[in-house]
Parts: C-alpha cells; structure tokens; sequence
C-alpha cells in the first residue's frame, strides 16, 4: 500500500539511525518499526509482559472502597466522641 506519512523530527532521526545501523531502506526500517511497535514486546521472552499482582487486603464486607474517606471521618469522628465523653466525665467526678 502506499501512502504519505508526515513524521516527527525526532521520529524520521530514529528511523534514520535504524536504516544505517541494519542496512535497510527506509521502506524497510519503517515497515520493521511499525510492526515492531503495534506487536509490542510480548513475543521476547527478554521482556516479558507486566503482569500486576493482587492481593486481597482484608477489609471487612460491606466497606465500599471509593468511600474510604467517609469511613475515615466516621472513625475520626467516634474516637473524637470517646475522648470528649471521658474528658466530660473526669471533669465531673468528684476529686
């Protein structure tokens, strides 16, 4: 298939620099790159693909995680409380 492609600066330098290094033609080198960056890197076995580990972070059920913030000040808010309340108490007992 040909087509007009416009490329970068940096890109065309890229590529210019791998057509030197392999001795290919610009068609060659392109075609190369191209297909080297739409496969990605998940056929070489020196890189393989990132695989993100999960592990279960022991949070009770019914504790929505996008409201962490709100279970946050829930807590805040009832240690604040507790505090008071002794407080209160031990200005009121008699010394």
């Amino acid at each position: 298939m040909r087509t007009t492609v416009t490329l970068d600066a940096d890109t065309e330098s890229l590529l210019r620099e791998a057509m030197r290094q392999r001795g290919q033609t610009f068609k060659q080198a392109l075609n190369d790159a191209v297909r080297q960056g739409l496969a990605g890197v998940a056929g070489d076995p020196e890189h393989p693909p990132f695989v993100q580990r999960s592990f279960p972070m022991g949070l009770k059920p019914g504790y929505d995680l996008g409201k962490l913030s709100t279970l946050e000040a829930e807590l805040d808010a009832k240690a604040f409380l507790e505090v008071t309340r002794r407080l209160t108490q031990e200005k009121d007992e008699p010394r």
